[in-house]
């Protein structure tokens, strides 16, 4: 991850898409189903203080309720599962990898080592009967 992202409570959330970093550390909390007296100790902060913060964000996105701040939040891409992250990243790294286990071209009647056993396999257990 950059600079740009903060990671807490299973998801990533994004700086510079209209949410201050004390407000979306509070939003992720929310998000992973924490109520606001559990966050506030993760937090190190009080319950009153996560309150506010989530109210200012509910202001700014334009939503009444917790869960409709945090399906916005989602639509806006201000948060994501932390997976969501991980497997774009074990994606872009598969791609890029240039190994020959990922990248090798077969030539057609060429089989692979694990193919070629499970075929003599099959032919001795013919052979046998």
């Amino acid at each position: 991850m950059h600079a740009e992202t903060i990671t807490a409570n299973g998801f990533v959330g994004f700086l510079g898409r209209g949410a201050a970093p004390r407000e979306l550390e509070c939003l992720m909390a929310i998000a992973s189903g924490q109520t606001s007296k559990e966050a506030a100790k993760q937090l190190g902060i009080s319950a009153g203080s996560i309150d506010k913060r989530l109210l200012a964000l509910t202001t700014k996105l334009g939503v009444h309720r917790r869960a409709a701040m945090v399906a916005e939040a989602f639509k806006r891409g201000m948060i994501q599962p932390a997976v969501v992250a991980l497997c774009a990243i074990l994606v872009g790294n598969s791609v890029t990898s240039t190994t020959e286990e990922f990248t090798r071209v077969r030539r057609p009647g060429e089989r692979s080592i694990a193919s070629s056993r499970i075929y003599r396999r099959a032919e001795c257990a013919l052979a046998v009967a």
